[in-house]
């Protein structure tokens, strides 16, 4: 049993991880942060989420709540998120970071970071997105000197960062393999959860390959399976490749 603790509980991300632990059986929710402002400071966690009293309060304590977890997951905002993780490491509790929008400073201070612990930091938790960018890995890297390949994604209105952290994750992929940086369109429509897709064209023929999340589930999954792996492993930063052994 792996107790989790989720960062950003109150949110809509964090009830729906919360969601997702209490569904599976070999974890456990044992914390519940939010910010100091939060109205549902003192509320249990589970009434939240119509799961029904789990004893879990929500607090704005990460410090003290480190004794209590083997893990911590953060979808939050970048500024919290890097004040998060000095915490953890004092405290030498393993994180997974899905939080999108960490500039390169950021990232830096990730990968300090897990000298000390391990963290699994991924833009995209989505269990099929990270397949995608194996496949998208070996396509870029057979037709890469004969295709164009550029890159179009869609999110909902309020998505902050854009392009989204997938899709420059895609386009680090291609990068790596091709030898160049697509170009990418970014789309903000309605409450698109998140479409991504990469096209491949020659004067003879055309690849598409594709990914669309149904529901916001597909990430707090993926975060879970992420926060059941690294629970226990030594320090190093990893990613959803690593999850799910595609490496």
């Amino acid at each position: 049993m792996v107790k989790i603790g989720v960062i950003g509980a109150a949110g809509r991300m964090g009830r729906k991880i919360t969601g997702i632990i209490v569904k599976d059986p070999q974890s456990e929710l044992a914390a519940a942060i939010e910010r100091q402002d939060c109205p549902e400071l003192g509320n249990d966690m589970g009434t939240l989420t119509g799961a029904g009293e789990l004893g879990v309060k929500v607090s704005s304590d990460l410090a003290g709540a480190c004794s209590r977890v083997d893990c911590f997951i953060d979808f939050t905002l970048p500024a919290p998120t890097l004040e998060h993780i000095p915490v953890c490491v004092e405290k030498g509790v393993p994180m997974v970071i899905g939080t999108t929008g960490i500039d390169e400073a950021g990232k830096k201070a990730i990968s300090d970071a897990a000298k000390s612990i391990p963290i699994v930091f991924s833009p995209n938790m989505s269990l099929g997105v990270n397949v995608l960018f194996k496949i998208v890995h070996e396509a870029a890297k057979a037709l890469g000197p004969d295709f164009s390949i550029k890159i179009d994604e869609t999110h909902h209105v309020h998505k902050k960062d854009s392009p989204s952290g997938t899709a420059k994750m895609i386009g680090e992929v291609i990068e790596k393999a091709a030898g160049s940086y697509p170009p990418v369109e970014a789309f903000r429509e309605g409450e698109v959860i998140g479409n991504h897709g990469i096209v491949f064209e020659s004067e003879y023929e055309t690849l598409e390959i594709r990914h669309d999340a149904k529901a916001r589930e597909v990430f707090a999954a993926g975060s879970v399976k992420a926060a059941k792996f690294v629970a226990g492993k030594a320090p190093g930063l990893y990613d959803m490749g690593d999850v799910l052994g595609l490496k």
